[in-house]
């Protein structure tokens, strides 16, 4: 395919004979034409509904939403230092990029053409992502690069987090690479209250290409297969290949019955490797990627304030973030890693400016006057910390705390808005949420036996929107305890400001009594009184004791319960 470049933005001329498919199936002529394209089509397989090869029981694919946080990740704007070309020999990444792809990118298949048609209808996202992409590219394609691996898998975040760090899913799954937090663990992603090793950028990058090679040893050398397992799950893929009942050796991706998020994303990766491959045949413009690092990993030797670090390095808070982004609150780890990654025009200067920082002014402390009943579990919910970061702070041992005791505490400098912390980032997201709705949420505290499909039918609101309005997945366990706010247009707040009170919702069990369980230890479980229990179960003759093994019929309000 070639481009006309005289001719207006919004049409596509297609005079490369040997593409005729694709010209077709994206509706464009295979001589001098040209075509307005829109820019309103979903991420989507237009025969998917209608696809066989699409399992019967999913759900409709949805774009990975950044929903932790709605400021958009910053771009590089320093001029890169002058270093030469990589070991590749290459200058610009992109290319280096190019020169490692290994897939077929399947031009020939609807479901990939149908992609292509989208981004290509897109031009806009494609500058967006690839702009996302500029400050990691060269770290991620070395990575790749260093094991043997397919260079299109450079190109898999934009697949999974349209490469934002910062995107979390419905589905609880966070950073580039979209893990969720069971297999993050598996791969060696520490997560905690100080730092979420799924958004770092280096830590998720090793275990996505661990994953990555062991699904591609798992399917026996099938790269295509491993992507989907990667996406749906190695359980869903060998279950399709089961259901296929084809012999092994006939057994592609292409042949079998899968999810259908899974139909679209082996076909959106191809489609987007098509792109980053042949950008001016697709009318493209790429951001400049110079093939040598954009960042540098430092050494700080310990805590250090993040607020603190953007100070020493020259950088704004929001910059040192978008590079570090495993880090959720207002200080590095206590614990490690206890490094930060920076610009490499910044470090010369930010390592000579740490040097000469006093050790009392890498983090704001406070003191705390221990009193009477407290220890260091509510110390720690007190100044939102934790225990171990109070015990290493004091050189403590153990639990053990006086009444009278001094201890330091962590604290955020005094003046400060650490608008880029976990807590930050989302109010900052709530802030622009309640300028789109048009006025402030309703405040739902959250009650005993709650859950978002609860809460999201008491409100008439959709599960994954309030998820997503509270930084959280569908599947996280809601606490007592913890405000949600639920956004709604205006005239809908008086409406869902009702929904805040209680209703009773009754349930039907069959119970069977445990060993060691009495009638009163029953009620006192499910809040319901022995003489209810008594008349629900007349017909049993029930005494005053019962019996393991007994089966009652109760009827529990579901959100009165305690346990």
């Amino acid at each position: 395919m070639t481009i006309i470049y005289n001719a207006p933005k919004s049409c596509i001329v297609v005079m490369h004979p040997v593409t005729p498919l694709i010209a077709l199936s994206m509706g464009m002529p295979l001589l001098i034409g040209c075509q307005t394209l829109s820019s309103t089509d979903p991420i989507a397989d237009p025969a998917a509904k209608a696809d066989p090869q699409i399992m019967e029981m999913t759900t409709t694919f949805e774009p990975q939403i950044a929903a932790e946080t709605a400021i958009e990740t910053i771009i590089p704007d320093e001029d890169p230092v002058d270093l030469p070309a990589g070991p590749s020999g290459f200058t610009d990444t992109w290319d280096r990029l190019r020169a490692g792809f290994t897939l077929s990118h399947e031009l020939d298949r609807q479901r990939v053409t149908s992609e292509l048609k989208w981004f290509v209808k897109n031009p806009d996202y494609v500058e967006r992502v690839t702009r996302r992409a500029a400050p990691h590219l060269h770290y991620i394609v070395t990575e790749i690069e260093k094991r043997g691996m397919p260079q299109e898998f450079a190109l898999l975040p934009i697949v999974e987090s349209a490469y934002d760090p910062f995107a979390y899913s419905h589905g609880r799954a966070a950073g580039l690479w979209q893990f969720i937090p069971s297999t993050a663990r598996l791969y060696g992603l520490r997560i905690d209250w100080w730092y979420d090793g799924r958004r770092d950028v280096r830590a998720s990058t090793k275990a996505a290409l661990d994953y990555l090679e062991y699904l591609h040893d798992l399917f026996k050398g099938d790269w295509l297969l491993a992507l989907a397992a990667y996406n749906a799950g190695q359980g869903n893929i060998l279950s399709s290949i089961r259901k296929s009942n084809l012999p092994r050796s006939e057994v592609d991706f292409w042949s079998l019955k899968v999810l259908r998020e899974t139909h679209a994303y082996v076909p959106r990766l191809l489609a987007i490797s098509e792109i980053i491959a042949n950008p001016e045949s697709y009318h493209m413009v790429l951001p400049d990627v110079k093939n040598e690092p954009y960042w540098k990993a430092v050494d700080i030797g310990g805590q250090l304030d993040l607020n603190k670090a953007a100070e020493l390095a020259g950088l704004t808070p929001e910059k040192l973030y978008s590079l570090n982004p495993g880090f959720n609150q207002r200080a590095t780890h206590p614990d490690g890693p206890h490094e930060l990654l920076l610009p490499v025009t910044k470090v010369g200067d930010f390592q000579v400016a740490l040097a000469e920082l006093p050790g009392e002014s890498r983090v704001a402390w406070q003191r705390h006057m221990v009193r009477s009943g407290e220890n260091l579990g509510s110390i720690a919910i007190k100044y939102r910390t934790t225990v171990s970061t109070i015990q290493t702070a004091n050189n403590l041992s153990g639990n053990l705390i006086r009444t009278g005791d001094s201890l330091l505490i962590p604290s955020a400098a005094e003046g400060v808005a650490y608008t880029m912390t976990r807590s930050g980032r989302l109010a900052s997201r709530q802030t622009a949420l309640e300028k789109v709705y048009g006025g402030e949420p309703v405040v739902y505290t959250v009650k005993t036996g709650d859950s978002f499909w609860e809460i999201s039918r008491r409100f008439s609101v959709g599960m994954r929107e309030l998820a997503r309005w509270n930084g959280m997945g569908t599947s996280t366990v809601l606490q007592p305890g913890t405000r949600l706010k639920i956004f709604k247009q205006g005239k809908d707040l008086a409406k869902a400001a009702e929904g805040i009170r209680p209703r009773e919702q009754l349930r039907k069990l069959n119970y069977r009594v445990r060993a060691g369980e009495s009638l009163s230890l029953i009620a006192s479980k499910f809040n319901i009184t022995v003489a209810s229990i008594k008349s629900w179960n007349e017909g049993l003759g029930l005494q005053k004791y019962i019996h393991p093994g007994d089966r009652l019929t109760l009827y529990v309000d579901v959100t009165s319960l305690i346990n």
